[in-house]
């Protein structure tokens, strides 16, 4: 029995992100699950775990890791095989900077909390959302489909999958969930046909997941 216990949400692409690297490295986890349209997220026993009141969580045993991004760090520390890194250093850091253009750049702007306020601090209506999430999210796609075009190959960077394909599947499933046109970006959807080919990528998938909706 694994002593990994993951808590997310299953349309939460962040959550996603992990159960792909999680999956490509053969690591067996349990799931909770905190529906972020209830506001389970913000319940006082889950806040003690993550104080931002966001998914996931991972918890190793006595140790609680937040953030996605760190959460993959560390998850190719502890698994190295197989690699989700380039060896190269050089390499690895353009790899970590296709990731963090979704982390940091796209998904902050998507994401559940800000589009509420959107909604309910400046009384946008969902045309007025879903163009705020057309701009931020085609604006970076179309950066990555740059980065793809010098350093892809099967998958974002080279020929294996790496923190960029674990960051860029969950991104595209949000971008069609909003209707974002992703015609001018061709590699990166080759690139996410790749991946979700994979028996991992497929694994990970929302609607697979046991609180999925039916």
């Amino acid at each position: 029995m694994s002593d990994l216990t993951l808590h997310g949400y299953w349309r939460s692409s962040a959550s996603y992100r992990v159960r792909i690297a999680l999956a490509l490295k053969g690591v067996d986890y349990a799931q909770v699950a905190h529906d972020l349209r209830s506001g389970a997220q913000r319940a006082p026993d889950y806040r003690a775990l993550a104080p931002l009141g966001l998914v996931p969580a991972l918890v190793a045993g006595a140790t609680v890791l937040t953030q996605s991004s760190a959460i993959l760090e560390w998850i190719e520390a502890r698994w190295p095989q197989p690699p989700l890194l380039p060896a190269d250093p050089g390499d690895a850091a353009i790899v970590r900077a296709m990731a963090a253009i979704i982390a940091c750049d796209i998904h902050p702007l998507g994401n559940l909390r800000v589009l509420q306020a959107l909604r309910h601090d400046f009384g946008a209506d969902e045309d007025q959302v879903r163009a705020w999430i057309v701009r931020w999210t085609g604006e970076g796609l179309a950066a990555l489909e740059m980065l793809i075009a010098r350093h892809g190959g099967t998958h974002a960077f080279g020929d294996s999958p790496s923190f960029a394909d674990c960051h860029i599947v969950p991104q595209l499933y949000n971008a069609r969930r909003f209707g974002v046109d992703l015609t001018p970006f061709p590699r990166l959807c080759a690139v996410d046909a790749a991946a979700c080919a994979l028996p991992a990528f497929a694994a990970a998938h929302p609607d697979r997941q046991p609180d999925a909706d039916a």
